[in-house]
């Protein structure tokens, strides 16, 4: 497997130059500035990482914040007839960035007011570290293809597992954003909305076209699922609705052919970021972010 592992070094480190774009998408280091929120605020307010923001994915604005005009925030408010419309959402957001300036961009949770009757939010992702599990994952992947080398790199040296246990101290954080939107709108219905299939659900990798060796697949694939449902698990508590946006895209993952694609690779085919979901997946993502929009 180590010789299958060199014959395709080429093709590994044109994909892992897509990777590393894609963590620096993660990272988000600055965004320029962007109009001050009235103050009472937009009627719908869209906050969140480069998952809701769409990176890549034409038409983009706000420079380094990297938002799409058709990511599932700008389908909503075009779904829900939004005239009073705000997409504060972010490339590289942690939920710190909801408090904070990320660059020149001001603090997410400074869009909402009074006024806000819709709140829709998807972040947490980089929290866990989204991009540095990605890369890591798939530059181990050329040394040990068939086995599952980013399970053994994130146990702990007790068996447990360190991805487990980001997820675990996410739920705080989580708690706490929810807590403070509805301080800052307190009239508005909030829509959390979960990440969306990045990995085969089967757990099938698809190596070395998605460099990630086939143990790492459902590994990556369950530790998705474990951060959606506690994402699920925190609207709940918080009393604010939740969107499956990950049934919504099975079979629509990183390893379809580009016609089936939603969530693009390594080397993305279509425009978008890599491992991020291009237009069609915003679109899909759209859907059940709508549904618990409208209440249903």
């Amino acid at each position: 497997m180590a010789a299958q592992a060199r014959a395709h070094g080429g093709r590994y480190g044109k994909a892992l130059a897509a990777v590393g774009a894609a963590t620096a998408l993660a990272a988000g280091a600055a965004a320029p500035a962007t109009a001050a929120a009235c103050a009472g605020g937009e009627r719908y307010v869209a906050l969140g990482d480069s998952y809701t923001s769409a990176p890549g994915v034409p038409e983009q604005s706000g420079g380094d914040c990297a938002r799409s005009s058709v990511n599932y925030p700008s389908l909503t408010a075009k779904a829900l007839h939004q005239k009073s419309f705000k997409d504060v959402s972010c490339s590289g957001a942690r939920t710190d960035d909801f408090w904070r300036a990320q660059g020149a961009n001001p603090p997410q949770l400074d869009a909402l007011g009074r006024n806000t009757r819709l709140v829709t939010i998807g972040i947490g992702g980089n929290d866990i570290g989204f991009g540095e599990i990605i890369g890591t994952c798939a530059q181990l992947s050329a040394g040990d293809p068939a086995g599952a080398p980013c399970r053994k790199q994130y146990t702990a040296a007790d068996g447990g597992d360190l991805l487990n246990q980001r997820i675990a101290d996410t739920a705080p954080k989580i708690a706490k954003v929810l807590k403070a939107v509805h301080r800052k709108a307190p009239h508005a219905r909030v829509v959390l909305a979960g990440y969306p299939s990045i990995m085969p659900d089967d757990g099938v990798g698809c190596f070395p076209s998605v460099p990630i060796a086939a143990g790492d697949v459902p590994y990556l694939r369950d530790t998705e699922k474990k951060l959606n449902a506690m994402l699920r698990e925190q609207a709940g508590k918080a009393g604010v609705r939740y969107a499956d946006t990950y049934a919504a895209t099975v079979g629509h993952d990183v390893c379809k052919a580009e016609a089936d694609r939603w969530i693009e690779g390594a080397r993305p085919s279509r425009p978008a970021a890599p491992f991020h979901p291009n237009a069609d997946g915003e679109q899909a993502m759209a859907r059940p972010v709508i549904t618990q929009a409208r209440g249903r």
